[in-house]
């Protein structure tokens, strides 16, 4: 999931003719390819790319949602992405035009075949975490070098909260990214949509509700790399451009990421082909040009998100690569569960607990 930012680039120099057959409109979260991925392509495959940039998933669902977008290839995130195939938003991938299908990871696949059943309509762009992002300095003069720094207990244990509550505790704004974590770290299936098992989660959050400066999901990006928060849960991007900011400023503030040892919520960032693009060709060739291993490298090694290309970590850098933030050991991924679907009475639920909790009435 993408953080937020707002820039917007357009790369290519289509022309505007009837045919499509050369050109290739590419709608994608800014920030988030390498820099010579395009000028690859296009000297590869001689198809012109336009290439424009969204920052939200909000933004994204709104063009498809209205038609005609004229865009081949978007990348909505997950969850985004199912109800959107539900909607009848995407055309099946023709997988015979991908044979570098074969690159991609069958774990991650079959995780990501939650939101997609048999993947029949996206593949993994890059993928990510929901976690805590904390101030180093801050949380241990808080609460001292054995700090739960690995845990959900840093957050959720109300004694902890309590001593945090002066530097700033921020969670997500969101029921379906927060309750799913809690139902697990109580040790619930995630997915459950009995109403006490729901009311337990909703009450860890009532029992810190005092000590939570905010609900929001966006704006402790800029909290944390300033220092004003010290504790947040987050997408583990938004946190890492947080630490980005603060280095960049050199302000003293050193933030780390970490996903929780009793599991956690991935999401995946996926690469779909709208119902109505004008060359769905040139989308199948996009997304298996991109799914040689060198070349999905490349934007690992320049977002710092990871992929699911595992031939691609012969030429991932060492700093993303040995990051267990960024590329999980295999014990901390059998903790990671997608979010589930849930009937819309059970919705309305979570959507009233959450209320109930995030304004403490």
């Amino acid at each position: 999931m993408k953080a937020n930012k707002t820039l917007a680039i357009v790369l290519g120099s289509a022309v505007a003719v009837p045919a499509f057959a050369d050109e290739l409109h590419i709608y994608n979260w800014s920030d988030y390819i390498a820099e010579d991925t395009i000028e690859k392509f296009e000297a590869e495959t001689g198809i012109d790319v336009t290439y424009d940039v969204y920052d939200s998933n909000e933004v994204l669902e709104a063009k498809l949602l209205a038609g005609s977008s004229g865009y081949d290839l978007v990348v909505p995130t997950s969850d985004y992405l199912r109800r959107q195939i539900a909607g009848g938003v995407y055309m099946p991938l023709d997988k015979d035009q991908i044979p570098n299908l074969a690159n991609l990871d069958a774990a991650q696949m079959e995780r990501a075949a939650a939101y997609d059943e048999n993947n029949n309509h996206a593949i993994i762009y890059m993928w990510g975490t929901n976690g805590i992002g904390y101030n180093v300095d801050m949380i241990e003069e808080r609460l001292g070098p054995d700090a739960p720094t690995d845990s959900w207990d840093l957050i959720f244990d109300p004694a902890n909260a309590e001593k945090l509550a002066d530097c700033g505790i921020t969670i997500l704004d969101s029921a379906t990214e927060v309750l799913p974590s809690l139902l697990n770290y109580l040790g619930y299936d995630p997915g459950t949509s009995d109403r006490d098992e729901l009311a337990e989660a909703a009450g860890l959050i009532e029992a810190i509700r005092p000590h939570v400066r905010y609900f929001h999901s966006s704006q402790y990006i800029s909290d944390l790399a300033n220092g004003e928060v010290c504790v947040s849960v987050g997408f583990s991007g938004d946190v890492f451009i947080a630490a980005d900011r603060a280095d960049e400023a050199g302000n003293g503030v050193v933030i780390e990421y970490i996903i929780p040892k009793e599991g956690t919520l991935q999401w995946f960032d996926m690469m779909a082909i709208p119902e109505d693009a004008p060359n769905p060709e040139a989308a199948h060739q996009f997304i298996n040009f991109i799914l040689q291993p060198e070349i999905i490298a490349d934007i690992t090694n320049y977002v710092y998100y990871p992929n699911a290309v595992p031939a691609s970590l012969e030429f991932v850098e060492d700093e993303v690569k040995n990051n267990p933030s960024i590329y999980p050991p295999e014990d901390v991924l059998s903790n990671l569960f997608p979010s589930q679907m849930r009937d819309a009475r059970t919705e309305r639920a979570m959507t009233r607990l959450w209320t109930q909790v995030r304004t403490g009435q």
